[in-house]
């Protein structure tokens, strides 16, 4: 059995009753009192997440744009410097490798912030589709570690903690060369929670004394560590995708609503053609909001039922903690996703009654100005 990977704030996990758990191949906790706790303190104050799992990919040289333009969905030809954009990452037939975070760190200097799972799967496609561009490809995640402070209460916090003006960092932009309680980092505006608030990249070694200090400058205003349990219930309340769930191999963007972030009219990219195939033959299925509407907890694989016929399955859900009932986002036929549309979740043998709702469930608080 292979020990699992452990990242450098593991000991502080330990120390703070974090409750660890196997998270595709790390130790990390998923909660420490408890996943609601956590949720609200993020919802309502703020709350410090240990991210550092996730994988960062180095690209540079003279063709690192043609590159990244010709690797991922999106338009990121207008690119300034120091911005950031989302973007899925398609194979051929339109399934999606990854999504991914795309940092332009200076002029020919980028970043790939990746899922962990994928990190070695996404290195690898990224280098084998990289011949005959001027470019090079690094894999750092091993030398990068990554904290998240989320919520409200975030910016005042962290801004104790630096000379930087985080108030002129706006929405997916970055700072790379900010110090954070006495150490150097790389900070973006960005997360994923639905909440206002940063990450942080820093050294491996800095990141005990960088969390520590943050948790300690942040008692007054409420800040608590928080898990992967709260991670996953505020990215789904505010309907982020999670890779394996409502994007994967087998479900593209189009599919899983990211179209907004799929340029078919740009140069050529991988899965291009695909994706422009399925936009004008019609989706046969996308990803779709379910509110229940009777007793019951969604969860991930239940079916959906219309008319006592299989229409589905549930791609993520759960009870909501903050509106206190249970929601899925689920993949289900187009000709039953329409706002209003009546349907059932089967949750062991019965049929529980639910409705198609708008997502997101929760409005996504990010500063955008």
């Amino acid at each position: 059995m292979l020990e699992l990977r452990k990242t450098p704030l593991y000991e502080a996990h330990v120390e703070a009753g974090g409750r660890t758990v196997d998270f595709g191949g790390w130790a990390l906790p998923v909660q420490y009192t408890s996943i609601l706790e956590e949720h609200r303190a993020v919802r309502e104050r703020a709350g410090l997440f240990d991210v550092s799992h996730m994988g960062e990919i180095h690209l540079t040289g003279p063709d690192a744009m043609a590159f990244i333009q010709h690797l991922v969905t999106n338009d990121c030809s207008k690119m300034r410097v120091h911005q950031i954009v989302y973007s899925p990452m398609c194979y051929p037939d339109g399934g999606v490798v990854d999504d991914i975070l795309i940092y332009r760190v200076c002029e020919n200097d980028y970043w790939l912030v990746v899922n962990a799972s994928n990190t070695d799967k996404d290195y690898d496609w990224i280098t084998r589709n990289a011949s005959g561009y001027d470019v090079t490809v690094r894999n750092i995640s091993p030398q990068v570690a990554q904290i998240a402070i989320q919520g409200p209460a975030a910016q005042t916090i962290l801004q104790r903690n630096t000379a930087c003006d985080l108030g002129s960092v706006k929405f997916f932009w970055c700072l790379p060369e900010a110090t954070i309680a006495g150490r150097e980092c790389l900070v973006s505006r960005t997360g994923y929670t639905g909440e206002d608030g940063f990450e942080i990249y820093c050294k491996p070694e800095d990141a005990r004394h960088i969390w520590d200090t943050l948790l300690e400058s942040g008692k007054g205003d409420g800040l608590i560590p928080a898990g992967l349990g709260a991670r996953d219930s505020l990215r789904f309340e505010a309907a982020l995708p999670l890779y394996g769930h409502e994007i994967s191999q087998d479900i593209s963007p189009l599919q899983g609503n990211l179209g907004f972030f799929v340029k078919l009219g740009k140069s050529d990219f991988i899965g291009r053609e695909a994706l422009a195939a399925q936009k004008q033959q019609g989706l046969p299925s996308r990803v779709a909001g379910l509110e229940l509407t009777g007793r019951g907890v969604p969860r991930e694989g239940y079916p959906v039922m219309a008319a006592g016929q299989e229409i589905g399955r549930i791609t993520s859900g759960m009870f909501s903690p903050t509106f206190s009932k249970g929601l899925a986002m689920a993949l289900i036929s187009t000709e039953h996703t329409q706002v209003g549309a009546e349907l059932a979740i089967d949750i062991r043998g019965k049929a529980v009654p639910a409705t198609v709702v708008k997502t997101p469930f929760y409005k996504k608080a990010y500063r955008k100005e």
